[in-house]
């Protein structure tokens, strides 16, 4: 870090949707129960919809007003980002040349934000989704990490020994400015023998490992109206319904006594099937569904409608086929944003539980949190 700068710690992944946030919110719950006026930012935001309220022209991502509006942090801790991540942008700076890897304009913008803070002040800035995201802009991770010579925390999703190769680039990239790593959706059975014998492994290889997250459905989960904006799919009841949280996926195609038992096995469920098999349809009423979902042609029988009504379960209809369907509702599981109160206080909890920053407070020179 230098000097005339503010204790800066950039948190990114090697993949998109890998986490951060979810970091982001424990670590910076961890600061502020230490007395620490901490500022949180995005200098490439990823997702803008609302006017900042830090000032009518203020560019806030969709991520960093959700943390501060759970942490409730005041406007002025969150800090603006440099440039938007679009479609628009992106080719706009593509056809003109205005940026790229050799660009250290947009670095320069970010270490003069910082300076303005003073150099007391302690700053949590989330890099883009990846390590490479942002090049375009000058505002990658990487760039960002050099440039302000400031320390890395990646999350990191880990499957299996594999899910190393990333770490080991991002290693050969960042060099000792890789401050460490939290390992993230690993399989609930594996989070024991994952910290007995891959951290040390990591550690051994200068990649310091402060916490084991276990994979969670409630923080892959996505919410009915996500899938609805997904699958621009029609409401044919309960629209206020849909914050309900979809966590597993179920597909009514066999007979119903099948599907009855099957259902029972499975919780908090999007079940999709054709809008002929009312059958399958009463019976996932019954079931712990948060939505059920239409395909095909024709139209529900009123009886079923009344009786989602009745069970509060939003019901959808969708011009896709089954299987298009099926593999939208896939790809939205673990690929949302954490933009919920329930997953927020759930996230906050696992890193409490899970990690161990310490010695990442001890190398930025913070007081170790009570």
């Amino acid at each position: 870090m230098q000097p005339d700068l503010p204790t800066t710690l950039l948190i990114g992944s090697c993949e998109a949707f890998g986490g951060k946030s979810a970091v982001v919110l424990g670590l910076l719950r961890q600061l502020l129960a230490a007395d620490r006026g901490v500022r949180v930012g995005k200098p490439l935001a990823t997702s803008v919809e609302t006017a900042g309220s830090a000032g009518q022209d203020a560019l806030i991502d969709d991520d960093v007003r959700f943390i501060g509006s759970i942490l409730g942090l005041p406007p002025e801790h969150l800090l603006p980002s440099l440039h938007q991540l679009d479609a628009d942008s992106a080719t706009q700076r593509l056809l003109h040349g205005d940026a790229g890897p050799a660009d250290h304009s947009a670095c320069q913008a970010v270490r003069q934000q910082l300076q303005d803070l003073g150099p007391d002040a302690l700053v949590l800035l989330e890099a883009a989704g990846t390590l490479s995201e942002g090049l375009l802009y000058g505002l990658s991770l990487v760039q960002l990490a050099q440039d302000l010579q400031a320390p890395v925390l990646l999350v990191h999703a880990w499957s299996d020994a594999r899910s190393v190769e990333p770490l080991l680039e991002a290693r050969a990239q960042l060099g000792d400015l890789l401050a460490g790593v939290v390992l993230n959706a690993v399989a609930p059975e594996d989070v024991e023998a994952i910290r007995a014998q891959v951290c040390p492994a990591l550690a051994r290889l200068g990649i310091p490992v402060y916490g084991v997250l276990p994979r969670s459905p409630l923080l892959r989960s996505v919410t009915v109206e996500e899938l609805v904006a997904r699958l621009d799919a029609r409401v044919l009841c309960c629209q206020d319904r849909l914050d309900l949280l979809v966590e597993t996926l179920s597909i009514g195609a066999m007979n119903v006594n099948a599907a009855m038992e099957f259902f029972r096995r499975r919780r908090n469920m999007a079940v999709v099937t054709g809008a002929d098999r009312t059958d399958i349809q009463l019976a996932a009423l019954e079931a712990s569904t948060q939505c059920l979902i239409l395909t095909g042609v024709g139209e529900p029988l009123p009886q079923l409608i009344n009786r989602a009504e009745e069970l509060e379960v939003p019901l959808l209809k969708v011009e896709h086929d089954t299987l298009t369907t099926v593999e939208v509702i896939e790809h939205a599981f673990g690929h949302v944003r954490l933009h919920e109160g329930v997953k927020a206080t759930y996230a906050m909890r696992l890193v409490d539980e899970h990690c161990d920053f310490g010695p990442l407070f001890t190398r930025l020179g913070l007081p170790l949190p009570v």
